[in-house]
């Protein structure tokens, strides 16, 4: 049976931009095949990590000055740029994240989220605005009046709820949630033991 990772992400969570850049080469290497799924995370923070929200008003300091340090020890280690935090931050992603469905769908899902990935983390780029949005999909060679006719489908809608009701019942509680059968990973450092959990395989 071939090697598979399940990744649940979202385009607004900087350490699933990250994680997104990491997982294909150690996938190629490994053999392994991608399942990618697309959720809202806020739907997840909502239901089951409310304590997000609560962080997000009352930051510590000193936590929050070491994930500054981190993201961008990380970014420069994968050769990206990453803008913390950008102008519009938490940013309302459903849009972006329902057209990831079309995306996925016409196999092009791996230059949709990269195209979302860096408008959003790289250029600093608004992923709720509808021009931005037609940038990513022009860039991952999705049409646009199909594009945006995906976003409004009622299918794209219940295709994300499906997601992150699937990755809160399996236990998640973020982005970016990986799986190997049923072990859980959570997070972009979380690399070294989806590696060995493939390699276990």
């Amino acid at each position: 049976m071939a090697r598979q990772i399940d990744f649940y992400f979202d385009c607004s969570s900087p350490w699933t931009y990250l994680a997104f850049h990491a997982i294909q080469p150690l996938a190629a290497e490994l053999l392994a095949e991608i399942a990618w799924k697309p959720i809202l995370v806020g739907g997840v923070f909502n239901t089951v990590n409310q304590s997000v929200y609560e962080s997000r008003a009352k930051p510590n300091p000193l936590k929050q000055a070491y994930m500054l340090k981190d993201l961008g020890d990380w970014a420069r280690l994968y050769g990206l740029s990453i803008v913390f935090p950008p102008r519009v931050f938490p940013v309302n992603s459903v849009k972006c994240m329902r057209g990831a469905f079309l995306a996925l769908d016409e196999g092009k899902l791996v230059p949709y989220a990269k195209a979302a990935f860096e408008a959003y983390w790289g250029a600093d780029r608004d992923l709720s605005k509808e021009e931005v949005l037609a940038d990513i999909a022009t860039q991952a060679g999705l049409e646009r009046q199909r594009f945006f006719a995906a976003v409004e489908s009622q299918s794209c809608k219940d295709r994300l709820r499906s997601n992150t009701d699937e990755l809160i019942a399996r236990g998640g509680f973020g982005s970016p949630t990986l799986f190997v059968g049923s072990s859980m990973f959570f997070g972009n450092d979380r690399l070294p033991l989806v590696r060995a959990a493939l390699e276990a395989t």
